[in-house]
């Protein structure tokens, strides 16, 4: 089997050329593969088409390439967090493929079993379907290119639209663990569009938090094969250039805390009060 790990980010993402095509993987900040984009970055790699559930934040993620003018296109599900990528877009400068979330996920899952094209539900009667959807703006308010209108087919007594595939130039994605030979296991909200980008990728990068010998990964727990996988970094966590953001950080104040669990806990042991009784395994 061949040792697909590679010394560095930058020597990961060295044959990223202008104009390529990249699936991204990641659900908003969580899982996104931050040491390869920030090497993409330093490479002033430019006029890229990107494939990702959203083009990250303002400064992190996708975000600083696109802050820098270096994202032509991109094809994505949400965008609604990102103040640039709107300015760019309105402004005639970004070209946006919006498309429905699962009907990316399967996009890209598709691409990477060989399917060529598929035929979904989402979108039937929609300017997703029916076309007309703006893909980039004149600058003046005016719609420059917009999206064509798909065939739609009958089955049985539904209708659904076709959707072709994506098989991208490269993939970049984030992993828990992998090994030498590219096996890879995410964690948790990680495994968000990450293995799917893994299997559409002409070529697949995956940059790893531990990197393990071939062999002591449980086969089982393997997410993503390393027949998929090209090349492995290892971006150990709490080493620079791994750092994770929240994008929204949402807590309960000291306040609303001491108001409201007092009084569950009152009720808890009195089945004749309103509440609710938590089991010993809840409890525990």
């Amino acid at each position: 089997m061949i040792n697909k790990v590679v010394a560095s980010a930058a020597a990961a993402v060295h044959d990223i050329h202008d104009g390529a095509s990249l699936a991204v993987g990641g659900f908003g900040l969580c899982g996104i593969p931050v040491a390869l984009i920030q090497a993409l970055y330093d490479g002033e790699i430019s006029q890229l088409e990107t494939i990702s559930n959203n083009c990250g934040v303002d400064d992190w993620g996708l975000g600083i390439l696109l802050a820098d003018g270096r994202i032509r296109r991109t094809i994505s599900s949400y965008v609604g967090e990102n103040k640039e990528f709107a300015r760019q877009f309105l402004a005639g400068e970004l070209e946006v493929e919006l498309t429905p979330q699962g009907t990316l996920a399967e996009k890209l899952r598709a691409g990477g079993a060989g399917i060529p094209a598929f035929y979904t539900a989402a979108g039937v009667g929609t300017q997703v379907s029916e076309g007309g959807l703006p893909r980039k703006y004149n600058g003046a308010g005016g719609v420059e290119i917009a999206s064509p209108a798909k065939e739609v087919r009958t089955f049985g007594t539904d209708e659904f639209v076709l959707e072709e595939s994506l098989t991208p130039d490269f993939a970049l994605v984030h992993a828990w663990k992998g090994d030498r030979h590219g096996n890879l296991i995410f964690h948790a909200t990680a495994m968000n569009f990450n293995p799917l980008c893994a299997m559409a990728g002409k070529i697949t990068i995956a940059e790893v938090e531990e990197l393990v010998e071939p062999g002591e990964l449980d086969p089982e727990h393997i997410h993503v094969p390393g027949i998929f996988v090209q090349r492995v970094v290892h971006i150990p966590a709490g080493s620079p250039g791994s750092e994770k953001r929240i994008e929204k950080r949402t807590v309960t104040s000291p306040s609303s805390s001491t108001q409201t669990l007092p009084n569950l806990a009152s009720s808890a042991g009195d089945p004749s009060r309103p509440g609710p009784h938590p089991t010993s395994e809840q409890g525990a």
